[in-house]
């Protein structure tokens, strides 16, 4: 994991977009009915090692009310 990591990327961003992604593969796997072999978590994980998938982050902005009290 720690070589799919940027310097500066956050360890626990990856594991929450990796299992994100494997969610999304056991549901389409669901809707297709197929059964897949591989964990999905296993094919996620290499999905983002061959590149297939990135994360994104977004910095977070605090929201600001345009009204005043």
């Amino acid at each position: 994991m720690a070589s799919m990591l940027k310097p500066g990327d956050s360890a626990y961003a990856f594991v929450v977009a990796v299992a994100k992604r494997a969610r999304e593969i056991s549901q389409e796997a669901e809707d297709n009915h197929t059964i897949i072999e591989e964990k999905p978590v296993k094919l996620a994980v290499e999905e983002f090692a061959n590149g297939k998938y990135k994360m994104v982050v977004h910095e977070h902005q605090p929201e600001h009310d345009d009204q005043e009290a």
